[in-house]
């Protein structure tokens, strides 16, 4: 039992840059407020935080921490099956290394959780889960299984599949197979619920390991659409209506070029990764004042960074340079806890401070858009992990 008083918190809800403590037992959160009672938590731990920002732990919403192994080539990698770019059966999880080295930034970012999944080499990828960065197996780590399921339009797939002279080699292509075994996944959906709810001669379909995963997403499971240009997030923007689908558009490079049209359909972005350089044609639009952009519309965002295409301990540099363009500083908090949080599905455990939460906290030794800022004491479960103070 432990409780964090004299913080500048910022809870994501009620409190936000506002002195108080946060108590938590049993790996989740008790209270938070701003009055602290000794006499209330007499048999806790005390931690004075002395003034220092609190926050809940970060999120990044969309990387490949696990998947994508850290200064690993072909032995590190399993981010990509190129052999069919139609695969909603694989599931990231299986791929998923616990002891990556990457998990030692995120640490030493503040980084608490993480939602890692395959690649965009597919149109359809497979499953991305949402893990906490510490722990001995990706089991252990793993707090919500298949919390989106990853399709990808655009560059990556025309140029995968093209250079075996397979379909897609066009944007149109892959668009086509989306819709085609979206129409095949509905049917199947469609024949099950009938069996299920035992309507008149209804019969169970035969059993296919595509269409049985990819037939969850009109159950409500969410949808990562990979798409930088404003042309390939039109076309993701048409299928989600066509089939009633809840996706992100994920990267997003050119999003806050049509920016309207997204406030118009109540299209929600993960931003980036915009650090560092556009390695490719689609990402050259790239803007550090796109946040902003899509902030003054009222288009709800949250901001990832791609690892490790940007390392997960530049999470706070790359926000740091949205800020510098005119993004709100609260806003720019958001994108990497309470936003990326709930655009993912997992806001019921993270990204906030809140009673009943898992007690991912993380307590700063500066500003929080100062490089020179460092996690002071960074708690995962209630568990302290990593703790300056006290080394």
């Amino acid at each position: 039992m432990k409780v964090i008083k004299n913080a500048q918190l910022f809870t994501m809800e009620s409190l936000n840059n506002e002195t108080g403590y946060v108590a938590f037992k049993d790996g989740k959160i008790e209270a938070v407020g701003r009055d602290f009672d000794p006499a209330a938590f007499k048999d806790y731990k005390i931690i004075d935080a002395k003034g220092k920002i609190v926050t809940p732990g970060l999120v990044d919403p969309h990387c490949h921490i696990g998947i994508m192994e850290e200064g690993i080539q072909f032995e590190g990698n399993d981010t990509n099956e190129t052999t069919n770019p139609i695969y909603p059966e694989l599931r990231g999880i299986d791929s998923f290394y616990p002891n990556d080295s990457a998990f030692r930034y995120a640490l030493n970012a503040g980084v608490t959780s993480v939602v890692s999944g395959p690649g965009s080499a597919n149109v359809i990828g497979g499953t991305f889960d949402a893990y906490k960065t510490m722990g001995k197996t990706a089991d252990e780590m793993v707090f919500q299984r298949d919390v989106c399921m990853k399709m990808a339009l655009g560059e990556n797939p025309k140029r995968v599949y093209s250079s075996q002279k397979k379909n897609p080699s066009t944007r149109m292509a892959s668009a086509a197979l989306m819709r085609e075994w979206l129409i095949k996944a509905k049917e199947y959906h469609e024949a099950m619920q009938k069996y299920l709810n035992k309507e008149e001669e209804a019969k169970k379909p035969t059993f296919d390991m595509k269409l049985d995963s990819l037939a969850r997403v009109f159950d409500g499971m969410k949808i990562k659409i990979h798409a930088h240009r404003s042309d390939d997030i039109m076309t993701a923007i048409r299928i989600a209506k066509e089939f009633d689908l809840d996706i992100t558009i994920d990267h997003g490079t050119e999003a806050h070029l049509i920016v309207k049209t997204l406030k118009k359909t109540d299209t929600k972005v993960i931003l980036g990764p915009t650090l560092g350089t556009g390695t490719k044609y689609e990402t050259k639009h790239r803007s550090f004042k796109s946040a902003k952009i899509l902030a003054d519309h009222g288009v709800e965002f949250a901001v990832m960074t791609d690892h490790p295409v940007i390392s997960l301990e530049n999470t706070l540099v790359q926000l740091a340079l949205f800020v510098k363009e005119g993004l709100d500083r609260f806003k720019a908090l958001e994108a990497v806890t309470s936003n990326a949080a709930k655009l993912n599905g997992i806001e019921s455990r993270v990204g906030s401070l809140k009673q009943g939460k898992d007690a991912d906290i993380v307590i700063w030794d500066g500003d929080l858009f100062d490089i020179m800022t460092r996690p002071q004491s960074v708690y995962i479960n209630g568990e302290c992990i990593t703790d300056k103070a006290a080394s």
